[in-house]
C-alpha cells in the first residue's frame, strides 16, 4: 500500500511541478490554483504513505536512502505550502517543487525495503534530531530558492529587462525578507539537531564526536549558515551577498545529506 501511495505522490508532485513552471510562463489564476491544489493533494498522499511505513516498522522511516529522501520531500513540500499561504508567492513554487519532485524521483531509484532501526536509536533524541534536521533542511532549501529568485530579479532590474518573468517575481525586498526568515528559523533548528545528534551518537557509538564524514560536513554547513546569520544581524548583509551565501549553503547542505551518506564510508553511510 505504501508503495502505491508513494508513486501516486510522485505523479502528483511531477504534475504540480509542470503546472508551477507553466504558471511562471503563462499567468492565469486557474493555473496557480491547480498547481497549489495538486501539490497539496500530493502532500496529503505523501503523509499517508509515510504513516503507513511508520506503522509497519514502528519507528520513523529513515533507515535507508529511499526513506530519508522521501522524508525530506514531505518536509520540503509541507513547509513550502505554509510559506506560499503566508506570503501569497506562487512563483516560488516554480523553484521549490522541482527540487521536491527530483528528491522523490531520486528516492524511487533506491531499494524501498522496510529496515528495522537499531534498538539503541529508538528513543526521543533520534526523533527530535531527525525531525529538526529535515525541517531545517527544508527551510534552507526554500531560502536557497528565494536567493535564486533574488539573483534573477536583480539581474533583470540591472539589465532593465522588465518582461514577463520580471512581472512574475516578487520584489527584491520581499524575497530577501523570506530568505532571512527561513534562515532565522532554520538555523536554531539545525543547531539543536546537531546537539541532539551528538547525544544519539554518545548513546549508540560511545562518543558524541568522531570526525565522521557526515558530522564533519554538517559542522561545516552549520558554520556557513552561522557566518550568514552573523553577517545579516551584525554586519547588515542584504541582497546579493546574502543570496550567494544562501546558495552556497544549500549546495553544501544537499551534498552533506546525499553525497556524504552515499559516497563516503562512515557511521552515517547507507549500506
Amino acid at each position: 500500500m505504501a508503495k502505491i501511495l508513494f508513486y501516486i505522490t510522485l505523479v502528483l508532485y511531477g504534475f504540480a511541478t509542470l503546472m508551477y513552471l507553466f504558471w511562471l510562463m503563462r499567468t492565469t489564476i486557474a493555473t496557480g490554483n491547480i498547481a497549489r491544489n495538486v501539490l497539496l493533494s500530493g502532500f496529503l498522499v505523501h503523509v499517508l504513505a509515510l504513516l503507513h511505513r511508520f506503522v509497519s516498522v514502528n519507528h520513523l522511516p529513515i533507515a535507508n536512502m529511499h526513506d530519508s529522501l522521501s522524508f525530506f520531500g514531505v518536509a520540503l513540500v509541507g513547509i513550502y505550502l505554509a510559506v506560499e499561504h503566508r506570503y501569497k508567492i506562487t512563483s516560488l513554487g516554480s523553484f521549490v517543487t522541482p527540487v521536491a519532485f527530483l528528491t522523490m524521483l531520486g528516492s524511487s531509484t533506491f531499494a524501498n525495503e522496510l529496515k528495522p532501526l537499531d534498538p539503541l536509536m529508538q528513543n526521543a533524541w533520534i526523533y527530535s534530531h531527525t525531525i529538526l534536521a529535515f525541517v531545517s533542511y527544508a527551510l534552507f532549501t526554500i531560502s536557497g530558492g528565494t536567493a535564486a529568485m533574488y539573483l534573477i530579479q536583480s539581474h533583470l532590474l540591472k539589465t532593465k529587462n522588465q518582461g514577463h518573468i520580471f512581472q512574475k517575481l516578487p520584489s527584491l525586498e520581499k524575497l530577501d525578507d523570506i530568505s532571512y526568515r527561513c534562515l532565522n528559523i532554520g538555523f536554531p533548528m539545525l543547531t539543536v539537531a546537531i546537539i541532539t545528534g551528538a547525544m544519539v551518537a554518545t548513546k549508540v557509538w560511545g562518543s558524541y564526536w568522531s570526525w565522521d564524514p557526515k558530522q564533519t560536513c554538517s559542522l561545516i554547513t552549520w558554520l556557513v549558515y552561522a557566518v550568514l546569520l552573523h553577517g545579516r544581524l551584525a554586519v547588515g548583509w542584504r541582497g546579493k551577498r546574502a543570496a550567494l551565501f544562501s546558495l552556497a549553503g544549500i549546495i553544501l547542505l544537499l551534498f552533506s545529506f546525499v553525497g556524504v551518506n552515499l559516497w563516503f564510508p562512515g557511521l552515517h553511510a547507507f549500506k
